[in-house]
């Protein structure tokens, strides 16, 4: 049965701060509310690319992190208007490290989904220092993430071809991942604090750590997922195929960027979603 409301409870990633968030469905696009301030989607500007993606809109007054997680699953379910977001906290919770929670609470929201605003317009290709992008005309969404660790044990290749229930059952599940020779920097930032270990998966050189089982791909589903977040952002994942090389946050952003003022990647009104609205008063 559909409920009009779902809240969630957690803890952030890298702040170890307790979170709370209330989905809502309305009539209207995609609305952000923290601290009693709303913002739509394409009001928020991107503040930070380090580590994760954090957004801020009304000069600074509505500030949070890492809500790559959260974007992805509405991507992936095509929710791309119909949801308001409330946090109270600055970071969004890390919950089972990937999408599938965030997935599991929008599925119980009355929200329909609807066609992303963005599609790509020019075949291009668009390289961001090692990362590199190819856009291509196409009538559907197609997402191709490569990595490169330099590892045997983690398979370099993760692709999504629109379809929301894949999208639950195979990309939302991946968890955030580290490599070992990252954790000390990670300790003297003092990052990544009351982590639950079974929302994380550790690559080291002798083992790859987790709860439960690890496949090959996982890695590169979760790069996957954290981009098709990043997408969300600009009224994506687009109609078209993009292949994306070494995808990260801050390249993920420097290559949209790109593609928007270079008119390779555009943004469409609306299609098949709710009518456009003001944010609900309270």
């Amino acid at each position: 049965m559909s409920r009009a409301t779902v809240a969630l409870t957690g803890v952030g990633l890298h702040t170890g701060a307790p979170v709370s968030v209330t989905l809502r469905a309305w009539d209207g696009p995609t609305i952000l509310r923290v601290r009693g301030l709303a913002a739509r989607l394409d009001e928020l500007a991107i503040a930070s690319t380090a580590r994760a993606t954090t957004v801020a809109a009304h000069d600074g007054l509505i500030r949070l992190s890492t809500v790559e997680h959260a974007f992805a699953a509405l991507a992936g379910l095509g929710l791309h208007a119909g949801v308001e977001i409330e946090v109270d906290g600055p970071e969004m919770p890390l919950l089972d490290g990937g999408a599938a929670a965030w997935c599991s609470a929008l599925a119980e929201l009355d929200a329909r989904p609807s066609l992303p605003r963005l599609r790509v317009a020019v075949n291009a290709t668009v390289a961001v220092q090692a990362s590199r992008y190819e856009f291509s005309i196409g009538e559907g969404i197609d997402l191709e993430a490569c990595v490169d660790f330099d590892d045997r044990r983690i398979a370099p290749v993760a692709r999504w071809t629109g379809d929301a229930q894949d999208f639950r059952e195979r990309i939302a599940p991946a968890r955030t991942f580290a490599l070992a020779r990252d954790v000390a920097e990670l300790e003297r930032l003092t990052l990544a604090r009351h982590v639950d270990p079974r929302a994380v998966v550790l690559i080291a050189p002798e083992a790859v750590y987790c709860s439960g089982g690890f496949s090959a791909d996982e890695p590169a589903r979760h790069k996957l997922l954290d981009w098709m977040g990043d997408l969300y952002l600009h009224g994506g994942p687009p109609m078209g195929r993009v292949r994306a090389v070494r995808p990260g946050h801050t390249a993920n952003a420097l290559a949209m960027a790109h593609a928007l003022s270079a008119g390779i990647c555009v943004r469409e009104e609306a299609r098949d979603a709710h009518p456009p609205g003001a944010p609900p008063s309270r």
